[in-house]
């Protein structure tokens, strides 16, 4: 009777040890460098803490519906990202500046025309 509580033990010690490694392995690293909220797709917003695939899709919604993000804190108009949430991202997201605007395109003159010398 004994011998059989010894291996239950051990059999729910393993299982607590390889959930715990589980776990470990499915956390999330944060992004090495700041992602792009303007140009970041789905898969590297969910890179960002936090951040899965329902809200990292309502990002690029967001982006999509509205434009450009002018600044990080225009996050918190997106549903499920609290200031909490936000200043947890701030530090892995970013925001680009908004391309220059094409110079208008000018009409060449046509060339000159030479003055006939007869």
């Amino acid at each position: 009777m004994q011998a059989n509580r010894l291996k239950v033990g051990v059999f729910v010690c393993g299982l607590a040890l390889l959930s715990l490694c589980a776990a470990a392995l499915a956390q999330k690293h944060p992004p090495s460098k700041p992602i792009d909220l303007n140009l970041a797709n789905v898969k590297e917003l969910q890179e960002l803490p936090g951040v899965g695939p329902v809200t990292a899709q309502r990002i690029i919604d967001m982006r999509q519906k509205s434009g450009r993000f002018h600044r990080v804190e225009d996050l918190l108009a997106i549903r499920g990202i609290s200031q909490k949430k936000l200043d947890a991202l701030r530090p892995y997201v970013t925001v680009s500046a908004p391309p220059p605007p094409a110079a208008p395109a000018q009409k060449s003159s046509p060339p000159a025309k030479k003055a006939n010398s007869k």
